[in-house]
Parts: structure tokens; C-alpha cells; sequence
């Protein structure tokens, strides 16, 4: 494989990401490359997963400033297994001394015993998946757990020490009321998480929720959802730091603040995506060809193009302008030596005129209304 050179790629750090394809039952509305298994197929996947780690080429002697394990659930995972991975990392990967190390985990599979044993691995950050505090929403989605459980894992989570959790909230759940999730934001913020993820439920193709008659909140309650979120959250001391993400002052998940800005990161396992240099491509999702061919990255990768500079130059747009603070003019010219004007010039130009996009000092950023119609304005910068 050929990376575009650069005299700073080797220099600037790297993110690495761990997909865990396992869960107890999957979800009525998730699309996500997961599903059950039993002891057996997790501890063949391990092997399969350190072979990749260890064959892995690109990388070597960068520093690593964020590892994310996701899935699935992860926590579904025996502890030893999450500790064997880990000093794999560890062994092949240049780790910064104050890397953010997160692991999702779901009520209902994680204990006292297992949270400290993942202290003691050096994750220092976990991700609960709670999405509703209301059973009767929990058992709409159709997840495992109750809100009770949720609160014991919290509990647990700040006793073996976590003082980073992000907890999970869903919108637009089936008949769920502006009410419901007002109430569902308050609850949550009360507790004192350091990071909120608050998303609006996706219908996908292929799930159980895209066969069903759902009774879903229209449009405008979906609106005014979202912009509740946006002030009661800042109520308890939380900052919008992107389109579905509040962050207390300073806990900005640092792994997803990497990927907005592109910078370079690698995913092993099934199914994993990576950037590296100028080069995108993402492991493959069969199962056999995976545990088979994972000590060959080469054979079970799914190649795209490379990357072009109009390529990098749309994502540098379309993914920076997901976070409030959007992108930087200088950035841009730095990276791709002419200003944004010069290509995107009239789309900018267009969305300021409409009030979608703003500009201050140096940063051009979506607006609120932008917000709410960000999926159109992404597209506009694809040359």
C-alpha cells in the first residue's frame, strides 16, 4: 500500500479503534455488525484480533493519543480477553502516557469485578449505553437492561474509580413525547456524567424497527427535542461540542474529536475502518475470510481509491463542520495550500446568505437552523 508521504505524518498521532462484534441480543433498531455468540466464537475472535494487532504494519513507532473499543457490546467480553488485547496494543503501539483509552459497555454485562480489572488495564474511560432511563421506552427499543440496572452500573463505575463516563441518549423513541425526553435529559444530567451522547433514533434498513408501523414523534417535535437538549443540558453545565455530543469543560471525547478532524487512525477487527494518510479502507465483514486471513491484513481488507485532494478536501469540510466550533480558515490553507474560498466559494457564500453557516474571526461554522438541516449542507461540499 502506498500513503501519500507527508514530512509530518510519522510526527503528528494516531488513533487506534477495536471493533467487538458481540452482543447478548441485538437491538429492534440497530444496524451496527453485531449479534450473539457463545464462548467459543469470542475466543476464537480474540486470536483472530491479536494476529491482526501483531501483523499490522502501518503505525509502528507513531504515538497513539486514543484507543476506542466498540461494537456490539464489548463488555460482553470476558475481562482476561479485554487485558490480553490491550497488552497486545500495548506491545506493538507507542502509547502517549495520557492516552484516553474508552471501552463501551452495556448494564447488564459488566460488574464490580470486571470495571476494576478494566482499571487496571488502563481504560480510563467508559461509554454506557443506557438510552432511556424509562423502562417502558428500554423495552420499546427492545434492550436488555432496566434503568435500574443502569444505575447500579453507573454506581459501580464511579466506586472502581471512572471519573470519565459518557452515557448514551436516544430521541424520537416510538411513542415517546416532548415531555418523556425532557424529563429523560434532567434525569440524566442529574447524575453528573462528564459527556452526554443525545441522538435521534434512525429507522435503518433491514431491522425490525424498518418492518413496523411506529408511532414516531412528527417532525417538529423532533426539532424542538433537539434543541431542548442543546439548553437544558447547557442548564447543567454541559457545552454542545458537536452535533450530538455535550461535554462538561475539558471532557471532550478526544477519539471522536480525532476523527472529525481526520486524524489518522486504524481498526482491527471485524469490519473495522481506517484513515491513514490518504488511504481509506475497512476490514472485511465475513466472518470466516476474518478469522482466517486476519494475520494477512492485505487479504482481508476492503480497499477504496485513494484518496484525492478534492476527496480529503470535502471530508476536511463535511466532518469538521460537525463540530459547533466548525473549521478553521487557516486549516484549511495550511493543509491544502489555497484558501477555502477558492473552492467552496460559492457554497459558502450561499449558506451565509440563508443564515445556515456563520463566520467568526477565523471559523466558519453551522448555525442553528444549519444544524437541523446539516445533511443537505455536508453534500454541497462533494466536488
Amino acid at each position: 500500500m502506498e500513503v501519500r508521504s507527508s514530512n509530518n505524518i510519522e510526527a503528528s498521532p494516531m488513533e487506534l479503534y477495536i471493533h467487538i462484534p458481540f452482543c447478548i441480543r441485538k437491538c429492534d433498531y440497530c444496524d451496527f455488525l453485531s449479534g450473539p455468540s457463545d464462548p467459543g466464537k469470542r475466543a476464537a475472535y480474540v486470536q483472530a484480533l491479536l494476529k491482526e494487532i501483531q501483523a499490522v504494519k502501518e503505525g509502528r513507532g507513531r504515538s497513539v493519543s486514543s484507543i476506542f473499543i466498540g461494537g456490539g457490546t464489548p463488555s460482553v467480553l470476558d475481562e482476561k480477553f479485554m487485558g490480553e488485547i490491550l497488552r497486545e496494543i500495548r506491545k506493538d503501539f507507542k502509547l502517549q502516557e495520557d492516552a484516553e483509552i474508552t471501552i463501551e459497555v452495556n448494564p447488564g454485562t459488566v460488574d464490580a469485578r470486571k470495571l476494576q480489572a478494566y482499571r487496571s488495564f488502563g481504560i480510563n474511560r467508559l461509554s454506557i449505553g443506557l438510552q432511556s432511563p424509562q423502562d417502558r421506552e428500554l423495552k420499546i427499543l427492545g434492550r436488555i437492561h432496566n434503568y435500574r440496572q443502569f444505575l447500579e452500573t453507573y454506581k459501580q463505575a464511579r466506586d472502581a474509580g471512572f471519573d470519565n463516563i459518557n452515557v448514551d441518549l436516544m430521541s424520537a423513541i416510538p411513542e415517546q413525547t416532548y415531555e418523556d425526553w425532557i424529563g429523560n435529559l434532567c434525569t440524566v444530567a442529574e447524575l453528573g456524567p462528564e459527556h452526554i451522547s443525545a441522538y435521534s433514533l434512525i429507522i435503518e434498513e433491514g431491522t425490525p424497527f424498518a418492518e413496523r408501523k411506529l408511532d414516531l414523534p412528527d417532525e417538529d417535535t423532533e426539532y424542538e427535542m433537539y434543541e431542548a437538549a442543546a439548553r437544558i443540558l447547557a442548564e447543567y453545565g454541559y457545552e454542545q461540542y458537536e452535533i450530538s455530543n455535550y461535554a462538561r469543560k475539558g471532557r471532550e471525547c478526544r477519539h471522536n474529536v480525532g476523527y472529525w478532524t481526520r486524524q489518522d487512525y486504524l481498526g482491527f477487527g471485524l469490519g473495522a475502518a481506517s484513515l491513514y494518510g490518504n488511504l481509506r479502507f475497512a476490514n472485511t465483514a465475513d466472518w470466516n475470510r476474518y478469522l482466517e486471513n486476519s494475520s494477512d491484513p492485505e487479504q482481508i481488507r476492503e480497499k477504496e481509491p485513494v484518496l484525492t485532494t478534492e476527496d480529503e478536501m470535502a471530508e476536511f469540510m463535511f466532518l469538521g463542520l460537525r463540530m459547533t466550533r466548525g473549521i478553521a480558515r487557516t486549516d484549511f490553507a495550511r493543509t491544502f495550500g489555497c484558501p477555502v474560498e477558492k473552492i467552496y466559494g460559492e457554497v459558502l457564500d450561499r449558506y451565509m446568505a440563508m443564515g445556515m453557516l456563520q463566520e467568526k474571526e477565523d471559523r466558519i461554522f453551522l448555525t442553528r437552523p444549519g444544524i437541523h438541516v446539516s445533511n443537505q449542507i455536508m453534500a454541497e461540499f462533494l466536488l
